[in-house]
């Protein structure tokens, strides 16, 4: 395959994939790879070491000392402040043009979304046309986010996908920019992630779990002990890249905890 330059376009979607998959899969092999690559004309070699390019941008991965190839161009730079500055369009823009290149299976079957989950998320019943979008930006923010935190649930730990849910910190409803920013997202099981939308259960200035005075009940049954009483002070589970913002937290803190 000749070779060429990178376009805009061809960036957004290496990105869109390097939020995907973790870091110490980026290697030529991965299936994910091969496929972006074929869609692209590309080598499956040139477009890991473009997402390792992107992997030397990753603020998270600095600060852990993880380091990238180095060599990333301006307009890599570019297409990463692009996706930072506004998370929601960048996602529906490539997740899209992912569509566009792989058919449905752009999105994998447990990142979909139901028309339950739909009318949940957005407090009622969408349009076609912003199905289609919300359904493509949470796909997105789905397998970011739990990639992110290694399938694991930050407050107790458990690793089954299938109850895993990509929780926002901000509820989608208050602000559309952050609804794809995995900077707004924590992985939880279907238990906490439903405390934590509720107000329940909250996280602190030191990164601690906080329970509302409204679930410490007397003779509480065993799971509810262990799921919510149990959880109060305990330090979450950290992701090893996109680490969740301080201010999200404060928003929840102050918008949604029943302190």
């Amino acid at each position: 395959m000749p070779s060429r330059a990178w376009t805009r376009d061809e960036l957004r979607l290496a990105l869109n994939l390097y939020c995907k998959i973790p870091f110490g899969q980026l290697h030529h092999t991965n299936p994910e790879i091969i496929a972006l690559a074929e869609n692209l004309n590309r080598t499956p070699s040139s477009v890991s070491m473009k997402l390792c390019n992107f992997a030397s941008l990753d603020p998270s991965l600095k600060a852990r000392n993880i380091r990238g190839l180095g060599n990333a161009s301006r307009l890599d730079g570019e297409v990463w402040n692009e996706f930072s500055s506004n998370w929601e369009k960048a996602a529906y823009d490539s997740q899209q043009k992912l569509v566009q290149l792989e058919g449905e299976a752009a999105v994998l079957p447990e990142d979909d979304l139901t028309d339950e989950d739909l009318t949940r998320m957005t407090g009622r019943t969408t349009e076609a046309t912003k199905k289609t979008r919300v359904r493509l930006v949470q796909a997105f923010f789905r397998r970011t986010v739990l990639v992110s935190y290694k399938s694991r649930c930050s407050f107790c730990g458990i690793a089954l996908p299938q109850l895993l849910i990509a929780s926002h910190i901000i509820p989608w409803k208050d602000s559309v920019e952050r609804r794809a920013d995995p900077r707004n997202g924590i992985c939880l099981c279907a238990l906490h992630d439903k405390a934590f939308d509720k107000g329940f259960l909250s996280i602190g200035e030191q990164n601690e779990i906080l329970v509302s005075r409204a679930v410490k009940t007397a003779n509480a049954p065993e799971l509810h002990r262990v799921g919510l009483l149990q959880v109060e002070g305990r330090p979450i589970g950290q992701p090893y890249r996109f680490m969740p913002d301080p201010g999200a937290f404060q928003h929840h803190r102050e918008k949604v905890f029943r302190a």
